[in-house]
Order: C-alpha cells, then sequence, then structure tokens
C-alpha cells in the first residue's frame, strides 16, 4: 500500500485520530492556527515525527495551496469490506454513489453521510472518483469515521444489499415519486447517480423505488452532494419524527 499526503487542518486531525499509520506530520513556519496545539498533541501522542516547512514548500509537497499549513504523510486509504455494511438492525442507511466524478462531491457526500449517522459509503472503481487527498480534503476529514467500500459491480451489490433486507430508493430528477412521501424508517440505501447522466439502466432497474426531491423553479437539477444530503437528511428527519412518537 502506498504512503500519501493528506492536508488540512480537519483531515490531518481525523486521521491522527484514525487507524492509519503516520509517518510525519509537517507544519508551516509560523503557522497560528488556534487546532494546532491538538495536532501537535496527537502526533507526540502518536510519536510521529514534526518537520517545520515553509508554506510554500508544503505546497510543493500537497500540490496545492489550500493545505491550512500542515500536511501529513500516512499509510495509503485502505477501503472497507462489503460486509461490513450489512447491518442486521432496522435502521441501516447506506449511501451507494453511481459514477460521482468529481473528488470535491465525492468529498461532500461523504461528509454528509457521516453527519447522517450513515452505517456506509459504496462508491465504483472504475469510471469513478476514488477517495484520494482531494476528497479527504472535501470530506473534512469525515473518510476517517465512516466506512467506504469500492465495488466492481453496483447492480450486484444493490441485490446484495436486498437480500441483507435493504430498501433500495434511487434518486432520479424526473422520478413520480417524491421522497417526502415514502417510509424511510427502515433499512435504506440511497443511490444517487452521476453528475451528468444520473443512474445507469441497470442500476435504475435494481431499484425498488424512483425517488425525487421536489423542485420550485430556477435550474432543473440540484448538484449531486446537494441532493445527496437533501434525500440523506430527510431519512435521518423521519427516524428522528418516528423515535419521538415512539417516546
Amino acid at each position: 500500500m502506498n504512503d500519501e499526503l493528506i492536508y488540512g487542518m480537519n483531515p490531518v486531525l481525523e486521521a491522527l485520530r484514525g487507524s492509519r499509520r503516520a509517518f510525519e506530520l509537517f507544519v508551516a513556519v509560523g503557522a497560528n492556527d488556534r487546532r494546532l496545539e491538538k495536532l501537535l498533541k496527537l502526533a507526540a501522542e502518536k510519536g510521529v515525527p514534526v518537520r517545520q516547512r515553509d508554506k510554500r514548500d508544503i505546497a510543493r509537497l500537497c500540490g496545492t495551496e489550500h493545505h491550512q499549513g500542515v500536511a501529513l504523510r500516512v499509510e495509503g486509504f485502505a477501503y472497507a469490506d462489503l460486509t461490513d455494511l450489512l447491518v442486521t438492525g432496522t435502521n441501516g442507511l447506506v449511501l451507494v454513489l453511481d459514477g460521482i466524478q468529481d473528488p470535491h462531491n465525492l468529498g461532500a457526500l461523504i461528509r454528509t453521510a457521516a453527519c447522517a449517522g450513515a452505517n456506509g459509503v459504496i462508491i465504483p472503481k472504475d469510471r469513478a472518483a476514488a477517495v484520494t487527498p482531494t476528497v479527504e480534503k472535501s470530506s473534512a476529514g469525515a473518510v476517517e469515521t465512516i466506512p467506504i467500500v469500492q465495488v466492481t459491480n453496483i447492480a450486484q451489490t444493490l441485490a446484495e444489499l436486498k437480500e441483507a433486507g435493504f430498501w433500495i430508493y434511487g434518486a432520479v430528477g424526473e422520478a413520480a415519486e417524491p421522497v417526502y412521501r415514502q417510509d424511510m424508517t427502515g433499512n435504506v440505501v440511497l443511490v444517487i447517480g452521476s453528475e451528468g447522466e444520473g443512474l445507469r439502466p441497470l442500476v435504475r432497474k435494481m431499484c425498488d423505488l424512483l425517488v425525487a426531491i421536489p423542485l420550485q423553479g430556477g435550474v432543473s437539477s440540484l448538484n449531486a452532494s446537494v441532493a445527496g444530503g437533501v434525500l440523506m437528511f430527510e431519512v435521518v428527519r423521519q427516524r428522528l419524527e418516528a423515535a419521538q412518537k415512539k417516546a
């Protein structure tokens, strides 16, 4: 597994809290972010050497100036296994991304899934963004807090999730059923398509129901990461409401 360089305060912080082996922490000379003290403390606890570097040197290492004065060399990202997501409870939530190609969208969706308490995120190996330092930065370090599974066949994976008791909802702009009319309090899979083409035909066929977010004018569609956020937190809203009724 190759090493990689994570950059940005939150991604580095979450990486130091996580299970990946860290090799060295680069800190810009003169950096004074209030979170830096916490980073240095975590690095000391884990025995990670700290190297002071000029900001331009860190930018050269990271390939970007948006590093916030810190970078961490760690072992490469390890994907989870699908079996880790096949929960036996009654309120599972899995996000499946069918070909998201923009790393910033992928990072934002992973971050939202983590905030929504999802069991994990599933992405395809081909023709889609993978977890990279850019995705880790866009996720604000959330890739360290939620299982991410990479699979060769999304349609087959949906079949396995169905067998495990999940109900599959596909997000499609022209779907007749508004998402707010659906009962999403059980084991739910939300499938979000690519930024341009949406869900592929075979993936559509594997969905139990296609749902839409009602739009009230303006442009005809939402950004993929925004749509995913709306859908995931509709699931959260319904579950909180159901729990309050039982209380």
